[in-house]
């Protein structure tokens, strides 16, 4: 297998860690055994390659709780989990459900109802708000695609506006609206009207201090909406998952005014984060505003099943004529019975208030590293989601890159997993049934990793 220089990693600054580079490979000479080798080997032999996936890190046996147990014994705590796995691994609760489906109603074909998928989205659309709807898709992207039509039809305006540098998923539509370098490189043409913006010199400038702007970066899209005039909606992800990126609630709401003024729908894209991984159901709802289209996705699943789901306000039910989606399983009994016990597990057992418990002890560790370690600059949190920005100097913000890798490895040694995003946001999203004690212990082994990589700017 071949690796990727310091140069080509610092080109690859993407969503998640890189995949073919000297780090990895060494970690993988050293803690895998040849089973486990021979194992990602025919994985690479007979699957598509590609950089967030195969070639594959280490091969994983059973999944449990905040855990997940490789083919070589490693207990490793899971502080990533996809983002679909806030009620964590293998949830009694979860499992029950979809153990007691399966024996009733396992499938459902397209053409007809079913009670537990009319259960799940009566039960969405009243979390949502009034006069709402729903659409069941397999995947978040596909519903991004769904999302786009609902404008496109109830608008009759088909450009959209989305910031650079986001992610709505990997299909040709949610690519097209997306804005990472990495997942549209070469592809060639893209959805046509799928325009984008950048504020002033940098992504995190949106989400900064609004003080500081006076919210002059909405008053470029302000600009943009104006000029333009065929604006059919704005999509934004409320709180940027990958990299944690969150605006204030000026920001949101001063968003909400543009779009009732030009006609504009603004669709949420909450795909990795709704369902509590903010402290509230609904990321949305940190923000005192709503927004016509919701997508939700990823965690309604509870890690056991393929579910996402199109949340819109009654003005987008008119396309009775066309099929939105048509998707085989689009109303499936198994999936909608594991979100429902998903919801009620959430609403049973106080999560959200368990969730306010971990971002203070999140609060507090994190402050503690930064006042330690030169090298952490942004920290970023909300509910159980916290970015760490490692930096080479706090005054040039100059990215810590090669070194957030080996803070990665140091702590997969330690049995802690998370992402790397952007090539230096440690991210960490920590399954929501994470005790205490547990959350405590995965900052001491994140903590002992930076001490470790840099102990010259302590």
């Amino acid at each position: 297998m071949h690796t990727l220089s310091e140069d080509k990693i610092k080109a690859n600054q993407v969503e998640g860690d890189i995949n073919l580079t000297a780090t990895r490979k060494q970690w993988q000479d050293k803690f895998l055994s040849e089973k486990s080798k021979k194992l990602l080997d025919e994985d690479s032999k007979y699957f598509f390659h590609q950089a967030l996936s195969s070639p594959c890190l280490d091969p994983i046996k059973k999944v449990d709780g905040i855990y997940i147990y490789d083919e070589d014994g490693r207990k490793i705590m899971d502080f990533h989990g996809n983002s679909v796995h806030q009620l964590g691994y293998n949830n009694p609760y979860l499992l029950q459900a979809l153990q007691t489906q399966l024996q009733t109603l396992s499938f459902s074909p397209r053409r007809y109802s079913n009670q537990i998928a009319t259960k799940l989205a009566k039960k969405l659309t009243t979390l949502a708000g009034d006069n709402r709807r729903v659409l069941f898709t397999p995947s978040g992207t596909a519903s991004i695609g769904v999302a786009l039509k609902m404008v496109r039809r109830a608008k009759g305006k088909f450009k959209t506006l989305s910031l650079w540098n986001s992610f709505h998923g990997a299909g040709l539509d949610a690519i097209s609206v997306g804005g990472e370098y990495h997942f549209r490189n070469n592809i060639g043409p893209l959805l046509p009207g799928a325009e984008h913006f950048l504020p002033y010199n940098s992504y995190r400038c949106i989400f900064g201090d609004c003080s500081n702007c006076n919210l002059k970066c909405l008053d470029y899209l302000e600009y943009i909406c104006k000029c333009e005039g065929d604006i059919g909606a704005i999509l934004m992800e409320p709180i940027r998952c990958t990299d944690v990126q969150i605006p204030t609630k000026e920001y949101y709401q001063r968003l909400r005014s543009i779009c009732d003024t030009y006609d504009i729908a603004l669709i949420f894209d909450e795909i990795p984060t709704a369902f509590g991984r903010t402290g509230k159901m609904f990321a949305y709802q940190n923000y005192d505003i709503e927004p016509d289209i919701l997508v939700v996705g990823k965690g309604l699943g509870g890690s056991l099943y393929p579910l996402s789901a199109v949340i819109g306000k009654e003005e987008f039910n008119i396309c009775q004529d066309i099929s939105l989606g048509h998707y085989t399983h689009e109303k499936s009994p198994l999936g909608c019975a594991i979100g429902n016990a998903v919801i009620e597990y959430i609403e049973n057992n106080n999560i959200l208030s368990h969730v306010k418990e971990l971002e203070t002890i999140l609060y507090t560790r994190t402050k503690e590293m930064k006042a330690k370690f030169e090298c952490i600059g942004d920290v970023r949190l909300i509910g159980a989601l916290l970015g760490i920005e490692l930096v080479k100097n706090r005054q040039t913000k100059e990215k810590a890159t090669i070194e957030a890798e080996k803070v990665l490895y140091l702590c997969l040694e330690q049995g802690l997993s998370f992402k790397i995003s952007q090539g230096c946001v440690l991210t960490l999203a920590p399954p929501l049934i994470i005790s205490s004690e547990e959350l405590n212990l995965a900052m001491d082994k994140l903590e002992y990793a930076l001490t470790q990589v840099f102990r010259h700017n302590i």
